[in-house]
Order: C-alpha cells, then sequence, then structure tokens
C-alpha cells in the first residue's frame, strides 16, 4: 500500500497552511462559491484540523500532488465554528480532514498503519482497508455556495 493512500493525510502543512483563508482574500470577496464544512465528532480541542479539498482523484486523499488544491488548517478548538474554503469554482470535488491532535503537521500511525488521530472525509465516505476513493467521497460545487458536514471518525 503506498503511502499516500494510507490516510497520509499531511494535509496543509506548509507555511499558509497555518494562515486563516480569510487573510487571504485581502477582504475582497473571491469569485467563484464558498464551500463551509462543519466538523461533526470531534474528540477534543487539541491540536489542529487540517483540511484539503481537491478535484485530482489521484491527489486524493492528502492533496500534496495537486497544486490547484485547496487547503486550511485551523485550530481544532474553532472547528466547532467550521471551515470555509473561499473563491471555488464549479467542480466535482472531495474533501479531507485530519485532526492533527500533537499539531505535528502530519498523520500519526500505529503499527505504521492504522491512523492514531481522527480523520473525516465528504459524504462522510466509508473507511474500509484504507481511505475511500475519490468517487465515494466527491461532491459537486457550483455557483452557489454551499455547506456540509463532516464527521470525524477515530480509530484509537
Amino acid at each position: 500500500m503506498r503511502r499516500r493512500r494510507r490516510l497520509g493525510l499531511a494535509l496543509a502543512a506548509g507555511p499558509l497552511a497555518l494562515v486563516p483563508l480569510a487573510a487571504l482574500a485581502g477582504g475582497a470577496a473571491a469569485p467563484g462559491a464558498d464551500v463551509t464544512v462543519t466538523v461533526k465528532n470531534l474528540r477534543n480541542a487539541k491540536g489542529l484540523v487540517r483540511a484539503c479539498m481537491t478535484t485530482a482523484p489521484r491527489a486524493f486523499p492528502a492533496c500534496e500532488k495537486d497544486p490547484a488544491a485547496h487547503t486550511a488548517s485551523i485550530d481544532a478548538a474553532g472547528a466547532a465554528h467550521g471551515i470555509s474554503f473561499r473563491g471555488v469554482r464549479p467542480g466535482t470535488y472531495a474533501i479531507a480532514l485530519l485532526h492533527d491532535e500533537n499539531a505535528n503537521g502530519k498523520a500519526d500511525f500505529a503499527l505504521g498503519m492504522m491512523p492514531k488521530e481522527g480523520f473525516g472525509f465528504s459524504r462522510d465516505a466509508r473507511v474500509r482497508m484504507g481511505p475511500p476513493k475519490f468517487a465515494e467521497a466527491a461532491i459537486a460545487v457550483g455557483e452557489e455556495d454551499r455547506a456540509l458536514a463532516i464527521t470525524m471518525r477515530y480509530i484509537f
């Protein structure tokens, strides 16, 4: 099993990852829709919730191979207010979340393949022997703003 397919959600670990997307917009409205994700079932307020949204099936779930992916990282304490992606162009996207409880910028695993931290996917796509496929988590985004909820899951 390839590393990126093991829920390898090193989501948005780059230097801009900690900048709220609203700050990047500079106050001006970005063209495109706003997609707001409500995070459900977060086990605690420790660390960060990292999110990525991509149109590239081969980049899902980590988004690292999609330079056009939308990414965000927020304090877990603020996740109850939601995560917003602004200026999203119409298309088919899949979203992955990681509750990076120790804020180390990567997904931590037990036994090399079992995620120790929480994760979630758009459409609450099921996890079997690895993350869901892009098609299982795919959502349509049009011209209108969109709101959805993603339930976090924890194995340990």
